[in-house]
């Protein structure tokens, strides 16, 4: 599968602010937004206007760069959103979220999607008790996401585990970091989502 093998590093700075794409890092004085805050490249720190476009096309950017999806797959997220009963810009959110690797992620499970997502293709994850491989699965309502049993026992998942507790999983999602497993008790809304996302941007760009 194709994916997006470069710095992320650049990504944050393109974007000009934290998307948090190497977990406990962007949170010390070695993120690379503290120490270079402005767009990479020669031209990075040069001055320029944004269009209406050019808001638009950064803020689709920002979305797909936050849960590590690239562009065709997005677009088809954006076709199923707009299908759905609803406000589409909300419906788009609600279907990133609801990823399997975002929920490990949401879970405390890992420190980055990027980690989270390596852990669910490795075979670490079960939904209901059947293993699921597929970082783009949909959970449902009631769905059961837990650590696989024989990689409980596992050092790094001691540490997730540890790691968990500490801190806050969405509403949406009943978490019992001890058992190493989640339990989503409602569908994500638009104010589950923390990152400053402007989601009618993305639309207004794919309505045109």
């Amino acid at each position: 599968m194709a994916r997006y093998t470069g710095a992320v590093c650049r990504l944050c700075r393109r974007e000009g602010m934290k998307l948090y794409l190497k977990g406990d890092r962007c949170y010390t004085d070695k993120c690379a937004i503290a120490r270079r805050n402005y767009a990479p490249g020669q031209h990075g720190q040069g001055r320029k206007k944004t269009s209406n476009y050019g808001l638009q096309l950064r803020e689709k950017q920002k979305v797909r760069r936050i849960y590590g999806i690239l562009e065709k797959q997005f677009r088809l997220y954006f076709v199923k959103a707009e299908k759905m009963k609803g406000v589409t810009g909300e419906n788009l959110l609600s279907l990133l979220e609801k990823r399997l690797d975002n929920v490990v992620y949401r879970m405390g499970f890992g420190e980055s999607r990027a980690e989270s997502r390596q852990l669910v293709r490795h075979g670490h994850f079960t939904v209901n008790g059947k293993k699921v491989d597929i970082p783009s699965f949909q959970v449902s309502l009631n769905d059961l996401i837990a650590v696989k049993a024989n990689s409980k026992s596992t050092e790094k998942f001691k540490e997730l585990a540890e790691a968990a507790e500490a801190k806050n999983p969405p509403q949406w999602l009943s978490v019992n970091a001890e058992m190493m497993e989640a339990r989503v008790i409602s569908l994500p809304t638009r104010e589950d989502i923390d990152m400053p996302i402007e989601e009618h941007l993305i639309v207004e760009l794919y309505s045109k």
